[in-house]
C-alpha cells in the first residue's frame, strides 16, 4: 500500500483503526496495525479516525515539482469540493495561485464531471440499464471490483470526471501534464493504476502546506458562473441534480452514501431486491465534501454543503462531448483470496481466547470486528491476534490477579480515596476476623480497622513500610505497609500477621526475665 501507509512508532494498537474499517483489511502483528493492501478501498476512514496520526498519505508534492521543472506545460484540474476546503476563495483566485507555484493553468474538474454526467444520461436512454451504478468513486468502484464483483456489470463503464477531464486537457494541450487536486486518498491510485491519463494527484493538505512554503495565500474572492451546474458534484445526490431526471420517469433515482450504506445496497442488487434504478455511490458520508483529508482538518458538512450549493450555477458548463468510445472505460474483477477455516478450526480459535460456550461469545467489537467469530476467522487468516480480545485479556489478568492475591500468605486490603474496602484476600479476611468479603466490601475501613494511618499517607503522599503494629481488638502483631497511588486513586496496604513470631519473641523475653530474677535470689 503506497499511498496510504503507517507509521509504526505511533501506533498506540488501539484497534480503532480495525474498527472503522468497512472491509477490515488491516492486519495486527506484534502490536502493529498494517494495511493490506490489496484488500484496502482507499476510503481513508483509517487515516480519519486514528488518534495517534499513525496514518499517512503519500505526498507527491515532489513530483509535481518535477513535472513542473521538466518544461512540460503543467495543468491542473481542480475537484469542485475546493470551495468548501478553502473558505471563500473563488476559482480565479485559486488559479492565480496555482500560476505562482508554476502551474502552467488550471481548470475545474467540474467540466469532466459535465461530460460524464452526459454519458450516463446517453446509457440510460439508449443501453435500456436495468441498474446503473455511478463509477465516479474510486473507492466504490474498488469495492465492487473485489468484494461485490457480481455487481460490477451495472457499474458505470464511463471515465470518472478525474480521468475525463484529465483526457479532454491532454486532447487539448499537446504535451500537457495533468495534476488532479482534491480530498480524495483514492485518486492516488486511480491515477497510478490507468496510466497516461493523470499524471500526479494532490490533496488539499499537500496543497496548502505547498503554499505555506512558498507564502502564497489565495485571495478571498468569490467569481460567480451560471454554467457551472456540475460544482454540484461532491456532495450526496449532486450527480442527480445535474441530471435530467424526467427524462425517465420510470427509473428510480437513488443517492447513497457511506462505505456501509453503499454495502447494504450492493447486497441487496445481489439478493435481486433492486431493479430499473440509477444509483449515484459515494464512499465517503457526504461525498467528496466530505472526503479524508477535508474530514479530518475541515469537517462541518452542512456549511460545506452550503458554500457549494451557493457557488454552483444553474446551466452546463459549456464543453464539447467526446465520443461514447472515448469515454469507455471496463472495470475488472479484482481476486482476493481468502483462506476460510471451517467450525472445527473457529471454535479451535475461540477455545484459545477463553470462549468455550455461546455465551461467552459476547461480540462486543473491542477487537474491531463484529463478532467474535469473525475475530477468529481473521486470526486463522493471520490478520489478528488472540490477545485483541478485550475481555480474554481482562480476564486473563484479572484470573491471574486473584491468584497471586488469593495464595499470598499476607493479608492485602486495597481502599478508594473515601476509605471504603474495595478489595480484601482470604489472608486480611482471616487476620480481622471477617468471614465473607461481601460483609465487609464496598464499608468504610474503620468498621474493621484504625483509618488514621491510611488518611496520613493519603494527605502526605509518604507510604509506610514495615511498620510493626499491634491490632489489639484481634490480639494480633502485623508488619504494615500503607501506599498510596495518586494516579489510580487507590490506597493499598499489606499485612504480614507476625503474632506467633512476636508471641515467641515475648515468651522468651519473659523467660529471660524470670532467669534474671531467680539468679538475684540465688545470689
Amino acid at each position: 500500500m503506497s499511498y496510504l501507509r503507517l507509521k509504526k512508532s505511533n501506533c498506540k494498537n488501539c484497534y480503532k483503526c480495525i474498527r472503522h474499517c468497512p472491509v477490515k483489511s488491516i492486519r495486527f502483528s506484534g502490536n502493529q496495525a498494517n494495511i493490506v493492501g490489496n484488500e484496502c478501498i482507499l476510503c481513508g476512514q483509517c487515516f480519519v479516525v486514528c488518534p495517534q496520526n499513525a496514518k499517512e498519505i503519500a505526498d507527491e508534492t515532489e513530483r509535481v515539482k518535477v513535472l513542473i521543472d521538466s518544461g512540460a506545460p503543467v495543468i491542473a484540474s481542480v475537484a469542485p469540493s475546493f470551495i468548501a476546503n478553502y473558505d471563500g476563495v473563488g476559482f480565479e483566485e485559486l488559479k492565480a495561485a496555482l500560476k505562482k507555484l508554476g502551474f502552467a493553468d488550471a481548470e475545474e474538474t467540474a467540466v469532466g464531471a459535465t461530460i460524464v454526467k452526459r454519458e450516463y444520461e446517453r446509457l440510460l436512454n439508449e443501453d435500456e440499464r436495468n441498474i446503473l451504478i455511478s463509477s465516479c468513486c474510486h473507492s466504490v468502484n474498488l469495492l465492487i471490483q473485489k468484494y461485490y464483483p457480481s455487481c460490477l456489470p451495472y457499474l458505470a463503464d464511463v471515465l470518472s470526471p478525474m480521468q475525463a477531464h484529465c483526457k479532454d486537457i491532454k486532447q487539448r494541450y499537446s504535451g500537457a501534464k495533468t495534476v488532479f487536486i482534491g480530498p480524495c486518498v483514492a485518486k492516488k491510485d486511480e491515477a497510478d493504476y490507468y496510466t497516461g491519463i493523470t499524471d500526479a494527484v494532490l490533496t488539499y493538505e499537500e496543497l496548502t502546506e505547498w503554499f505555506e512554503a512558498a507564502g502564497i495565500v489565495p485571495e478571498k474572492k468569490l467569481d460567480k458562473s451560471d454554467e457551472s451546474l456540475a460544482r454540484f458534484f461532491p456532495t450526496t445526490g449532486g450527480i442527480l441534480k445535474t441530471m435530467q431526471k424526467n427524462m425517465r420517469p420510470d427509473y428510480t433515482y437513488l443517492a447513497v452514501d457511506g462505505v456501509e450504506n453503499c454495502m447494504a445496497a450492493l447486497h441487496d442488487i445481489e439478493e435481486g431486491n433492486l431493479e430499473r434504478c440509477f444509483i449515484e455511490m459515494s464512499a465517503c458520508a457526504g461525498s467528496c465534501i466530505g472526503g479524508p483529508v477535508m474530514e479530518k482538518y475541515h469537517r462541518m458538512p452542512v456549511r460545506d454543503y452550503y458554500a457549494v450549493a451557493h457557488y454552483a450555477g444553474k446551466k452546463d458548463f459549456v464543453v464539447p462531448q467526446p465520443a461514447s468510445e472515448e469515454l469507455k472505460h471496463d472495470f475488472d474483477y479484482i481476486s482476493l483470496y481468502h483462506l476460510m477455516p471451517g467450525n472445527i478450526e473457529i471454535e479451535a480459535i475461540l477455545k484459545k481466547m477463553g470462549k468455550t460456550r455461546p455465551e461467552q461469545e459476547l461480540n462486543c467489537g473491542a477487537c474491531g470486528y463484529n463478532t467474535c467469530r469473525e475475530k477468529a476467522i481473521a486470526v486463522y487468516q493471520g490478520k489478528a491476534e488472540i490477545s485483541m480480545c478485550l475481555p480474554y485479556l481482562l480476564g486473563k489478568a484479572q484470573s491471574f490477579s486473584d491468584t497471586i492475591i488469593n495464595n499470598t500468605p499476607n493479608g492485602i486490603l486495597v481502599l478508594n480515596e473515601s476509605l471504603e474496602i474495595q478489595q480484601i484476600n482470604a489472608a486480611a479476611r482471616k487476620i480481622v476476623n471477617v468471614k465473607h468479603t461481601s460483609e465487609v466490601l464496598g464499608k468504610q475501613v474503620i468498621r474493621i480497622l484504625d483509618p488514621r494511618v491510611f488518611i496520613d499517607v493519603m494527605q502526605s503522599g509518604r507510604g509506610v513500610r514495615d511498620e510493626r503494629v499491634y491490632l489489639a481488638e484481634y490480639g494480633k502483631y502485623v508488619d504494615q505497609t500503607v501506599l498510596y497511588d495518586r494516579n489510580y486513586h487507590i490506597i493499598m496496604c499489606i499485612m504480614r500477621d507476625v503474632t506467633d513470631e512476636m508471641n515467641e519473641h515475648l515468651k522468651k523475653e519473659k523467660m529471660g526475665q524470670q532467669t534474671i530474677e531467680v539468679t538475684n535470689r540465688v545470689i
